[in-house]
């Protein structure tokens, strides 16, 4: 039987157990070719006389669950029953269980997504010895407890894992990983961003750290993020001044720092970024910064910055005088102080803000954000 063959014999199995409501499958039947099903890529299998294999599968939008008097629709039956296999996307559907462990022997298996299905339990062990894997999401599912720190030493490129229920503090290689994107948004982690983070420089482009309880100051490292695009810490419980070190950050787009305990003068630095004051977005709403200088005020003026709900004297849409007084009374005090007035990089002559926040063409939505929906990327 060829590898072919055997995955049309696997393939059929699977779809006589589910329910389809979208009739994602109505064709695969016994007189479709195996590599006109829906959702089926086939390809060449590596160092064979062209023999064909199933490459990948997409079951993205699907909404596959288990037929009536049937078990739990499980990974097990389909993902480890066909070992050709180079991805495997499942975008919301039904699947539970665990990731069966014969997907450790997949030579060729790069990509693996099960988001918005029900996955639960703590991370999966399995993942973390998939030396080959590239993509892995894993959002908007049931998984909870700590995040591993074996995650970070894998050769990843795209890590999705919000909106789970993860929790404790992120693990102190975090900045090893050679990732792109990630995504920790909308779960329950807590502590400091670590300072490894600053180890990402050469890779990290977009990363949401949104909706958590992380705590503490920002470190400086993130300024050594010459790549990043997007940086999003909204909707914590950080607290002190932004690091000048965010003066370094010369590609950044997206900006957001809101509803947190930040305070002091937003840097003027930081208001000059090139990446900002066109088009970009810097979020500052819903904390407790002080004072804004020119360059500030001309983003405000272009709407590319939000400071409202701050405590800045002159300006509207402030908290009231006895809810900052409250506030700076018990406010805590960042350790290592003079680390927030490193700039770890040589700024360009000229860095000031004469030239006016101009109104282009807005820069191409962020990857990660769009992580945030449940609905397939």
């Amino acid at each position: 039987m060829t590898r072919l063959q055997k995955a049309r014999k696997v393939l059929l199995k699977f779809k006589f157990n589910i329910d389809d409501p979208t009739r994602y499958l109505k064709n695969w039947n016994k007189s479709t070719d195996t590599c006109s099903f829906n959702g089926i890529r086939c390809a060449t299998f590596p160092n064979t006389k062209n023999e064909r294999a199933v490459a990948g599968l997409d079951l993205n939008g699907a909404r596959l669950s288990r037929a009536k008097g049937r078990s739990p629709l499980s990974l097990s039956g389909i993902l480890d029953k066909i070992p050709e296999l180079t991805f495997f996307h499942v975008n919301s559907n039904n699947f539970t269980g665990d990731i069966p462990k014969e997907i450790l022997k997949y030579k060729y298996f790069f990509e693996l997504d099960l988001s918005n299905n029900k996955i639960q339990g703590e991370f999966p062990k399995e993942v973390l010895q998939l030396k080959q894997l590239v993509f892995l999401d894993l959002r908007f599912n049931h998984l909870y407890g700590p995040i591993p720190p074996e995650l970070f030493g894998l050769d990843l490129d795209v890590i999705f894992i919000n909106d789970n229920k993860f929790s404790g503090p992120l693990p102190d290689n975090f900045g090893s990983t050679p990732a792109r994107y990630l995504t920790f948004a909308n779960n329950k982690l807590t502590g400091q961003i670590p300072r490894s983070i600053g180890k990402a420089s050469k890779t990290l482009t977009e990363v949401l750290f949104l909706g958590n309880y992380f705590e503490g100051c920002l470190p400086f490292e993130i300024g050594y993020l010459k790549k990043a695009t997007v940086f999003d810490v909204s909707r914590n419980w950080l607290t002190g001044p932004i690091p000048h070190s965010f003066a370094c950050l010369q590609s950044i787009q997206y900006l957001n720092l809101e509803r947190n305990q930040f305070y002091g003068t937003v840097p003027e630095m930081v208001c000059q970024l090139p990446g900002l004051r066109n088009n970009g977005n810097l979020s500052l709403a819903d904390n407790y910064f002080t004072q804004v200088g020119p360059a500030c005020r001309d983003l405000i003026k272009a709407k590319v910055l939000d400071v409202s709900n701050n405590c800045i004297l002159g300006l509207p849409n402030q908290r009231s005088y006895g809810e900052c007084a409250k506030f700076f009374y018990n406010a805590k005090q960042c350790p290592n102080p003079n680390s927030f007035n490193y700039i770890p990089c040589k700024l360009k002559k000229g860095h000031n803000y004469q030239a006016q926040a101009q109104a282009q063409t807005p820069p191409p939505a962020p990857l990660t954000y769009k992580s945030l929906k449940p609905h397939r990327l």
